[in-house]
């Protein structure tokens, strides 16, 4: 089980999106859950990702300042998936 940064419900991991930060500091959504890196976990929604945003879940859990074109990024990349 892994709690949403954003609602701070707990999920399991199958059923949440992977948010980590790579050695390089590189802030990305992992969609394969097996990348390296410190993770964050999100549910599938945009919602979840604002509520991260607001509170600063993200920053929290992944021990780093987020710069707001990175959440624009992991905006843009959740609404990819979620066409699929």
């Amino acid at each position: 089980m892994r709690q949403c940064v954003g609602c701070q419900e707990m999920k399991s991991k199958k059923e949440m999106l992977r948010v980590i930060k790579t050695a390089e500091d590189e802030i990305i959504l992992d969609t394969t859950g097996r990348k390296n890196g410190r993770g964050a976990y999100l549910c599938f929604s945009k919602e979840c990702l604002l509520k991260a945003r607001k509170n600063r879940g993200l920053e929290r859990s992944l021990k780093t300042a987020i710069p707001p074109e990175v959440y624009d990024s992991l905006e843009k990349e959740l609404d990819e998936l979620g066409t699929k």
